[in-house]
Parts: C-alpha cells; sequence; structure tokens
C-alpha cells in the first residue's frame, strides 16, 4: 500500500471539470410557430411544412433537369427523374399522407340506360377553384367584379390550395412553361398494388385547350402507362365504317418517388395514360397533379369525384391504414 506525505493531506485537490450543458438544435417541431392552414370549408386544419422540407422545395428543385420525350405523334412529355429531391419527397409523402383529408368516393356513372356503382380505387381530395373566381382572404369572390361568388354558383364548396402544397404549386409553375397558372391541386394516395386508375384522359372541356398539367409521385414505386388513342383508319377500301386503328407505340415509365411528368400541347388530346394495379407487397404512393380550370364545371366535377358525399378518412400510424373521422 502506497503511503502518502502529510503535504498531501493539506494540498488543494484538483477541482473537477465543470459539466458543460450543450443545447440541442431546436428541431422543426419546436421552431415552427407558423399556424396550421385553415378554412371552413377544411375539415381539419392542415399544418404548415416543416422549414427543412419547405426550404428544399424552394431552394432543390429541380433536383434534375427535365428531359422532353416528343418521338411519336401527339407526344409532347417533359420527364424530371426526379424532380424533387427523394429524401425531400419520401419526408414530403408521409406528411401529407399523415395530414390531408382523403376521401373514398362511390358514385353512379350511367352509360345509356345502365346505371353502375363505382368505389374509386383509390383515395382522394382536392383543393382549388376555377378561374372564374379567386379566394381573396379566404372568400370566394368573382375573378373579375371582385364580388362574393353567390351560394348558388356551384354545387359544391370549393377549399382554397393549403400552404404545404401551395409552396410546390409555385415551384412546379415556375419550371412547367405554362401560360397561366395552375388553380387546381389533386392528391391521389395507393395505399397498395390495388389501388389503381384506368386508362384515360385530362380532356374534358372545361380544362381549355392543350391543357398542361403536371404529375408528381411521391413514395412507393408504381409503373405509369400511356397508349395513342385509336385512329379512324382511313385510305383503305378494305376498312369498314368506324373502323380504327392502333397508333404509335404504348409506353411504360416507372415513377419513383420525387419524379414528375408534365403532359403537355396535343397529349391530352391525344393519349390515355393510367396506373395499373401491381402484384405482391407495393409501398403506398401519393400522386399529386396541378392543372387549370376554365369554367365552373370543372369546380363542381372535381369535388364531386374526389370528395363526393361520404366521410372523411385520415392515415393513422399506429394502424398504418386510413381511418374515418367522424
Amino acid at each position: 500500500m502506497a503511503k502518502r506525505t502529510l503535504d498531501s493531506f493539506f494540498k488543494p485537490s484538483t477541482p473537477k471539470r465543470p459539466k458543460i450543458e450543450t443545447e440541442t438544435e431546436p428541431t422543426d417541431a419546436n421552431a415552427d410557430a407558423k399556424p396550421p392552414s385553415q378554412h371552413p370549408s377544411y375539415p381539419i386544419p392542415i399544418p404548415q411544412l416543416p422549414s427543412h422540407v419547405e426550404v428544399s422545395l424552394e431552394h432543390g428543385t429541380p433536383f434534375k433537369q427535365g428531359q422532353e420525350i416528343n418521338n411519336q405523334p401527339h407526344l409532347d412529355l417533359v420527364h424530371f427523374q426526379p424532380y424533387i429531391p427523394r429524401a425531400t419527397a419520401n419526408e414530403f409523402f408521409k406528411f401529407l399522407r399523415r395530414e390531408l383529408p382523403f376521401y373514398r368516393v362511390r358514385y353512379t356513372a350511367r352509360r345509356g340506360n345502365v346505371s353502375t356503382e363505382i368505389n374509386t380505387p383509390r383515395w382522394t381530395t382536392v383543393f382549388g377553384i376555377d378561374e372564374t373566381s379567386v379566394f381573396e382572404n379566404g372568400r370566394a369572390v368573382d375573378a373579375r367584379t371582385g364580388s362574393p361568388v353567390p351560394p348558388t354558383k356551384y354545387q359544391c364548396t370549393p377549399r382554397p390550395i393549403p400552404a404545404c402544397l401551395e409552396i410546390l404549386r409555385k415551384q412546379v409553375e415556375a419550371h412547367a412553361g405554362v401560360e397561366k397558372g395552375y388553380n387546381f391541386c389533386l392528391v391521389n394516395y395507393y395505399a397498395g398494388g390495388d389501388d389503381s386508375i384506368s386508362f384515360h384522359s385530362d380532356d374534358e372541356i372545361f380544362l381549355g385547350s392543350r391543357p398542361n398539367i403536371a404529375s408528381l409521385s411521391l413514395g412507393g414505386e408504381r409503373d405509369f402507362l400511356m397508349k395513342h388513342k385509336p385512329a379512324p383508319v382511313t385510305g383503305s377500301a378494305d376498312a369498314k365504317p368506324g373502323a380504327m386503328a392502333a397508333v404509335g407505340r404504348q409506353i411504360k415509365m416507372s415513377l419513383g418517388s420525387g419524379d414528375m411528368v408534365i403532359m403537355r400541347g396535343d397529349t391530352q388530346s391525344n393519349w390515355l395514360h393510367s396506373i395499373p394495379k401491381r402484384k405482391g407487397n407495393t409501398a403506398g404512393r401519393i400522386n399529386i397533379t396541378f392543372r387549370r380550370a376554365v369554367v365552373p364545371a370543372g369546380t363542381n366535377n372535381y369535388y364531386h369525384y374526389n370528395v363526393g358525399s361520404g366521410g372523411m378518412y385520415k392515415w393513422d400510424d399506429i394502424s398504418r391504414e386510413m381511418v374515418e373521422r367522424k
């Protein structure tokens, strides 16, 4: 055992180093004090984006320049792979799935004398109003006169685009080459491989001629198919009246998180597009489309088929599915 000298008892002990308290960097949860987007037409308040996601959208897009695709008749696309950085796109996907109100719309389709009940095979929601009206301080007013929109003008209650989607709308609009800005935002959530949308074209009269539509993918990868509309057979003596023939080749794109396709020019008038069903364990995917409706019929159509009259659903993190909110 080592002996201690007498001096050691009277020598002042070495002071302990004080504990240095390090202040943790604030997270978005306590750093962002922005209030949520609220409106009488919203069933719930819609939070604003975390600041780092907002910064990434404003300063990180387009992450890669778009590639033009116009190598087939009437085809005019711009494909971004990706438009939003993958990490930001994945976080944006989780945010929107968690915070937006969604609907599983049921409606009746009439073909001649036959009526069919349709259960939309995906979750939908929509925001916006056609160009005859605008939102000013939360009120829908006539775009020309500024007078309040009469309650009889629409068969629905239009909703302004919330801040979390308005940021994206402005960015996409700046890179899409549109003459007039987008005034509608449609959001589809595909929960798995059984959720889909059949071949169709966005060529309704209420979109005007040669519409420019931007389609952004978030979350799981899905196939995006396009095919030219059949064209009348001409120049053949053997062709039956009204005979149609295929034009061009079918297009298949695998759209990943953050990818965007802009469809413009004569595309909608001549091409169909779809998201087919997919076998196996397919991750959830959100699709956001921006477009411009020019007359009230567009507003009525979009709310009828994307909100409807049924219940509102919201994502539940515990059950990992959409749950109806009473």
